[in-house]
């Protein structure tokens, strides 16, 4: 008898591509079918405090609130190896003036917010909205100052934006480690076999996408945004990599330093150790 799990993830290239192998039936998962559910990552986050779906997709930031629930998935990370969320505005801006100003954020539970936070040393001024009006708000003058993700980071300069400030680059230049933003987790109160099968068949997956690229990624190209391919090939590269194959020990301890850093600035709980499951 095999056992269905509810599968949350958003609806990017990224994870489209990640989850190929399974989404397709390319990859098997003896005793497990998985059903997909594409949320965005603020409701997967939301859902996640309820504890909602056996498996998902959520930001790091967010299991310092669910991390009695779920544990993490060593396979599926999206982690910001030298680049990341990135603060643009759309005249420069002194670093040391930034504190002044409002920023909009894409969430308030996003790694990207809890990066920037522990950067400034504590909570700043902003305002959330939805990621992906985040840079036609800085171009029309509605904010001074906005944090991107996922493909902003790539296009800003397009659309005349100018970086101030990349939380990859600046966390990998500090600890040496890469920026831990999204991780896949699973629900605790799942037996361990059928934790180690549903990681051993996320990790199939990604292989598989890995292994088989040009048709993984003209599947994650329904998901790109517009993104033309050498784009979406270029993001899809930055976030589905050997740290999503398999965190290792470094990614472990990025997470945790992390979540560690967060609680010393006072933005999320303290934190205990945090469970992973391989």
């Amino acid at each position: 008898m095999s056992v269905t799990l509810q599968l949350g993830h958003s609806p990017d290239s990224d994870d489209a591509f990640m989850f190929y192998g399974l989404a397709s039936g390319r990859v098997q998962a003896p005793g497990l079918q998985f059903k997909h559910i594409l949320k965005d990552i603020q409701t997967l986050n939301d859902w996640a405090l309820e504890g909602r779906l056996e498996c998902t997709a959520i930001s790091v930031h967010a299991y310092a609130y669910v991390r009695e629930k779920y544990a993490i998935l060593t396979h599926g990370a999206s982690m910001g190896d030298g680049y990341g969320p990135t603060v643009v505005a759309a005249k420069p801006i002194p670093l040391d003036e930034l504190r002044k100003k409002t920023i909009a954020i894409p969430g308030l539970k996003t790694s990207a917010h809890l990066a920037l936070g522990i950067w400034f040393g504590g909570d700043y001024q902003h305002v959330t909205m939805p990621f992906d009006r985040i840079m036609e708000a800085v171009s029309s003058g509605e904010v001074e100052a906005g944090l991107i993700i996922h493909e902003g980071q790539l296009t800003h300069s397009e659309a005349g934006l100018e970086c101030l400030l990349d939380l990859g680059k600046w966390w990998k230049d500090r600890f040496q480690l890469p920026l831990p933003l999204g991780v896949n987790a699973i629900r605790s109160d799942l037996d361990i076999p059928t934790q180690s099968a549903a990681s051993r068949a996320l990790r199939e997956s990604i292989q598989f996408s890995l292994s088989h690229r040009e048709e993984a990624l003209e599947h994650a190209l329904r998901y790109a945004r517009d993104m033309d391919v050498q784009t979406a090939d270029r993001f899809v590269g930055m976030y589905v990599n050997d740290w999503t194959l398999d965190l290792g020990e470094r990614g472990k301890k990025s997470i945790e330093l992390f979540l560690r850093m967060g609680a010393e600035v006072g933005l999320i709980p303290p934190q205990g150790p945090v469970v992973f499951v391989s």
